[in-house]
């Protein structure tokens, strides 16, 4: 998978053999949309309001996904399964997970991406 303007591609086939890289490490922010919200409510069969208390944290104007603590300084994502190695919504996950790795700040960062992602491959 190639994106106009990286210079890496995406092999997509390499989630299956990953330990979740993308959802798991240093704390940030997974933004969601508010039109998202009821989709993914409806996806977990639960009312929009108990899905925003149970999963998402206000931050300023907008959402982000809460995480999970493993240890101090490594945090995984709420929706991220360790057991099974997966997004436990993945159909309906936020467009930040849907256009990882294609990034505009990994453009500048491709080795630490490279680090991270098992997928990324160099077309340079």
């Amino acid at each position: 998978m190639t994106k106009e303007g990286f210079d890496y591609a995406f092999d997509p086939t390499a989630c299956e053999r990953c330990e979740g890289n993308c959802c798991i490490g240093e704390s940030g922010h997974i933004w969601v949309s508010v039109q998202k919200i009821p989709e993914m409510a409806a996806f977990l069969k639960m009312e929009r309001e108990a899905f925003i208390k149970r999963y998402l944290e206000k931050v300023g104007y907008r959402y982000t996904i809460k995480e999970k603590v493993v240890v101090e300084g490594e945090y995984d994502c709420i929706f991220f399964d360790r057991a099974k190695k997966r997004c436990e919504i993945y159909p309906v996950r936020p467009m930040q997970c849907r256009t990882y790795p294609f990034w505009d700040y990994f453009k500048e960062h491709t080795e630490e991406l490279k680090r991270e992602c098992p997928g990324i491959i160099s077309r340079s």
